[in-house]
């Protein structure tokens, strides 16, 4: 277990008309992904609010060289967020969510992964695969459910597959009888070994009340801790 916190923008002063710090406290569960910082490796995390990757930025901080050497695919609308141009810059890749787009868009992810991973030098990917807001999607899935006689969740949404399937696709190292495929051993050794996890991550509230992006701006909330397990 592995906890860290965050204070807001305002400074605590004396006297009872004095405001007070937001404090988030992060509370890390499960297994110890630090270890596995070097390999390359998809995180699957659930999606309730914005703040969500506030949240992951906040717990990566301490893994390694993970910040540097990863890939975010997040929703369009972080564009136009004040870490928007960062996010450009450095390299993820923001996709456009519904039917209409869905098709084009895995083929911008595959010919993007192709062109931008490898080449930066990327080991981890985050992705969001129930492809939404918990609070947006939680009734469609759940409609989805029942009618293919599915688990019915509540506090996470079944996941959409489309996106992971073309990051296996691209990133996990082609194998031929356990080892990896083509070139003489010199060249196998300078090659990626490709992904080689997948990171089961999941956010929970207090109250199942997520913080957004306005919150860790502006720190309008009370002292709150959030929890993430890893698996």
């Amino acid at each position: 277990m592995h906890s860290s916190g965050s204070s807001g923008s305002r400074s605590p002063g004396r006297g009872p008309a004095s405001p007070s710090f937001f404090i988030l406290t992060v509370m890390e569960w499960g297994e110890d992904i630090k270890a596995i910082s070097k390999d390359e490796a998809v995180m699957l995390v659930n999606h309730q609010a914005t703040g969500d990757v506030c949240t992951l930025m906040m717990c990566l901080q301490d893994k390694g060289l993970v910040v540097a050497q990863m890939m975010w695919l997040m929703d369009h609308i972080f564009k136009y967020t004040n870490f928007g141009i960062v996010s450009l810059i450095h390299g993820d890749f923001f996709i456009r969510q519904g039917k209409s787009h869905r098709d084009q868009q895995l083929l911008f992810l595959k010919k993007h992964l192709e062109n931008n991973y490898r080449s930066r030098d990327r080991k981890w990917i985050v992705l969001f695969p129930e492809g939404g807001f918990l609070r947006k999607r939680r009734e469609m899935s759940q409609t989805f459910a029942k009618k293919n006689n599915l688990p019915f969740l509540t506090h996470v949404t079944l996941p959409r597959v489309g996106a992971t399937k073309i990051i296996l696709s691209a990133l996990v190292a082609r194998q031929e009888n356990g080892s990896p495929a083509g070139g003489d051993i010199k060249e196998l050794e300078s090659k990626s070994k490709g992904l080689q996890w997948i990171i089961d991550t999941t956010i929970a509230y207090p109250k199942a009340e997520p913080i957004d992006i306005q919150t860790w701006i502006l720190g309008y909330r009370k002292p709150t801790v959030t929890h993430v397990y890893y698996r």
